[in-house]
């Protein structure tokens, strides 16, 4: 059975890891296709699509023309900006960059590592993704657009570029900085007068709605934001064999990569733990005060190009004797070889976001070992004596220490091969909804069936002489959306995991793509699944299987959690993606076809001969009625049923809405065995209003011995799924009681439908249920009433 397991306790798995305003906010990128997406993320030639807010390059010029500098409506240098939990007891003061110090450069002599210092933010996750990303220098350009200036042309107005679910977004911010006593609050660079990494940080705080959105994390998270890329997390004492060839190959493909170690009390810098803003905002104060007083005591002959003086955030991070922290992330920059003593010997080069506190132990920058490696060697690894934060470690002593390492693949090439791969991917987006699509796992079988189902078509089996077994291999990742920008709404990551089972043969054979139904899941086990539950954005994990066609069943752990998500599978050879969806469709109406003579009566105004027709069609139909009604040897229910309604409806024998509430009432009475309160007045003025013929607001007996046959087979169907007698039934019942009543309908609408007719507490009443019917089957009669020709398609004027 499936567990869950949290992240912020024991990520037990090896599978995977781990948001635009009004005017002048975001423009998406075409990064979303099932064939290009990745084609683009090394490339800055495509394109940013076009949408009703204003581009970067007009509302740059439109500054320069009325030479003022820029000011972002949608995020304003205010509190809002910063912290959404709490108000901040001291004012931070925004600054441009000329105003907090002189000659402000965007980049100075490249945008690399050490230009990242972490300020009073816990984002160590985010700036480590940043510090992986500058060694890719075409990345590099892709995020961050190098074509911007404190010098030429400014106008206080910059942009960089993030990965967002399938699309490429421009987030354009003007250069306004939180300070304090003159410093900047949040990320900064290691020259005091360069501010790249400063507004990247402010433009990512953005897209998720605060500064404070961007506490806690994981650091594949900004990694994915950075690339289009997909993860692949390894729990280092569970990696595999050979975890360091995995590292190399990662490392000389460009892929970004991160390590973490777990604190002892449970917290890991994947997570968001609470805390009160308020301390932190103290201890930052005092901080920044004291580095106040440390910059007093320095001369630095009036540059600006001196030291940020980083502020180590120690609030969740703990410091090890050895220098490494716990609840901390790290970059990974290298993975080498070189020889020691006659020896082979495997390094790993890390970084800490915070530009200092280092290893202290073999193989750091000032320990013994470096005595016997030559200067050529040195200068091949880098090696330098400076705190910088960035060291060299063994590999045994790597993975003696670490507990996690997350490595997000520019493309999911297999990094257990030799050579490189070409993959496909496909991209599905969809959302779990509450009552209706929202199953949970497998470990609630009567909803889990009801969840978004993706079918998966394996078709080629891999080129691999070497290995025996006809399997093709496939990556699936299962991210949820939007739930860091939310966090203000109180959204936290949901536990979150899939399985993928395999297509029954009959179904492959006859090309059926139905919803698979409770029944399947109860007798058939899956074919692979994600190792585990995890509340981390993200879960990917490899699978080899046979070619077949089979069924993915993205999910969250618990049922009734809603949200969205964006589901990517990836595959070796060629494969197809896609939801299932039913067709729109139901079982052909009968000959009565009360809808069509207002069809027909619409289309009086522009052609009187046709009205002619069509009223003598009706004159004609309502005759077969009221002959086969005659014809009919009435029950004795049914004469009770005629006397009822004569009493009611008096001599013209026609009732309103009101006159129809009691009559349906009367007769449902009698039915001892289904326990409902009967109908409400509103949902009879829906029937009236859809099976009234001629506009009178009335309908007489024939018309309504069709609407009572059919809630008489309504009925029937809604007593087969109210099991515990309660007059109600479950919302994730009414895919297969619409099916029962001859209804085939998509997604989309079982959706609709939960959200319209499901109370609070997930249950459709008998009166909801009937009234719900009575709208299909007339917009179903409706609709093929005006489709003359039968093609499934329909033109309508605005009076119809």
């Amino acid at each position: 059975m499936p567990s869950a397991i949290n992240a912020a306790v024991a990520q037990q798995t090896a599978a995977g890891s781990v948001p635009s305003a009004t005017i002048s906010t975001t423009t998406e990128g075409a990064g979303g296709g099932t064939g290009g997406i990745y084609s683009a993320i090394i490339s800055r030639n495509q394109p940013i699509i076009r949408v009703k807010e204003k581009t970067y390059e007009e509302l740059h010029k439109k500054c320069l023309e009325k030479n003022i500098l820029y000011e972002d409506p949608d995020f304003p240098p205010n509190e809002s900006s910063l912290f959404y939990s709490q108000k901040i007891p001291i004012k931070f003061e925004w600054k441009r960059p000329h105003e907090i110090c002189e000659n402000p450069r965007f980049i100075i002599g490249g945008a690399n590592r050490t230009d990242i210092c972490q300020g009073e933010l816990g984002d160590c996750w985010f700036l480590a993704a940043i510090a992986c990303l500058t060694l890719n220098k075409k990345l590099l350009c892709r995020v961050i657009p190098h074509d911007q200036s404190f010098i030429q042309n400014y106008a206080g107005i910059f942009h960089f570029q993030f990965w967002r679910y399938g699309d490429w977004v421009d987030v354009i911010i003007d250069d306004c900085l939180p300070t304090y006593n003159n410093q900047l609050v949040f990320t900064k660079s290691s020259q005091r007068n360069e501010f790249w990494s400063a507004l990247l940080e402010k433009a990512y705080a953005k897209l998720h709605g605060s500064y404070e959105a961007l506490k806690g994390g994981n650091t594949t998270e900004a990694m994915e934001d950075f690339t289009g890329g997909v993860t692949e997390f390894y729990e280092i004492k569970d990696a595999p064999k050979d975890i360091y060839k995995i590292m190399k190959h990662a490392i000389d493909r460009g892929s970004l990569m991160a390590s973490s170690i777990d604190d002892n009390l449970g917290f890991s810098y994947g997570s968001a733990p609470r805390s009160d803003i308020g301390k932190l905002i103290a201890r930052m104060v005092k901080n920044l005060e004291s580095a106040q007083i440390t910059h007093s005591t320095v001369d630095y002959q009036g540059t600006d190009e001196r030291p940020a003086w980083t502020i180590m955030p120690m609030q969740y991070e703990t410091r090890m004797s050895c220098g490494l922290v716990k609840g901390h992330a790290y970059s990974v920059t290298a993975v080498e070889e070189t020889t020691f003593k006659g020896e082979k010997i495997r390094l790993v080069r890390l970084r800490n976001p915070w530009g200092q506190v280092e290893w202290n132990g073999p193989w750091s920058d000032k320990s013994e070992e470096w005595n016997f490696i030559n200067e050529t060697e040195k200068i091949r690894l880098q090696h330098k004596i400076m705190e910088d934060g960035e060291f060299w470690i063994s590999f045994e002593d790597f993975m003696r220490h670490f507990t996690k390492l997350e490595i997000c693949n520019l493309t999911p090439d297999t990094l257990e091969a030799d050579k490189l791969q070409t993959w496909t991917v496909s991209v599905n987006e969809g959302r779990w909804v509450r009552g209706c699509s929202a199953g949970g796992c497998r470990n609630y079988p009567d909803t889990f069936w009801t969840n978004p189902q993706y079918r998966l078509k394996l078709l080629e089996e891999d080129d691999d002489p070497e290995d025996e077994e006809v399997v093709c291999s496939f990556l699936v990742a299962l991210m949820q959306k939007n739930r860091r920008k939310e966090r203000k709404l109180g959204a936290n990551l949901y536990t979150i995991g899939f399985a993928i089972y395999e297509v029954p043969a009959l179904d492959i054979m006859h090309g059926t793509k139905h919803h698979l139904q409770k029944d399947f899941f109860l007798y058939n086990a899956s074919k692979a699944r994600s190792k585990t539950y995890i509340n981390m954005r993200e879960i990917s994990e490899r699978f080899r299987l046979p070619p077949s066609e089979y069924v993915v069943i993205p999910s969250t752990y618990e049922p009734h959690q809603e949200g969205e998500f964006i589901l990517r599978v990836f595959s070796e050879k060629r494969s197809l993606s896609e939801e299932v969806e039913n067709m729109i469709e139901a079982e052909r109406p009968s000959p009565i076809i009360f809808v069509s003579d207002r069809a027909n009566s619409n289309k009086e105004l522009t052609a009187d001969e046709d009205a002619g027709k069509a009223g003598e069609k009706t004159h004609v139909d309502e005759k077969k009625v009221s002959a086969a009604t005659k014809a009919r040897e009435e029950s004795e229910e049914e004469k009770q049923f005629r006397n009822i309604f004569r009493q009611i409806a008096g001599d013209d024998m026609e009732i309103n809405a009101e006159e129809l509430r009691n009559v349906l009432n009367n007769v449902v009475k009698k039915h001892k065995d289904l326990k409902t309160e009967g109908f409400e007045l509103e949902s009879c003025r829906s029937m009236i209003a859809l099976m009234d013929t001629d506009g009178s607001g009335k309908i007489n007996f024939d018309e309504f011995r069709h609407l009572w046959d059919k809630i008489k087979s309504w009925q029937k169907i809604f007593k087969r799924y109210d099991t515990d007698h309660s007059g109600t039934i479950n919302s994730y019942e009414m895919r297969n009681a619409v099916k029962d009543a001859g209804f085939r309908l998509n997604n989309q609408l079982y959706d609709i439908i939960t959200m319209r007719y499901a109370d609070k507490n997930m249950n459709i009443d008998f009166d909801s249920f009937i009234c719900c019917f009575v709208r299909l089957d007339a917009m179903f009669r409706a609709f093929h009433a005006f489709d003359k020709d039968g093609d499934g398609i329909i033109k309508l004027n605005v009076l119809e």
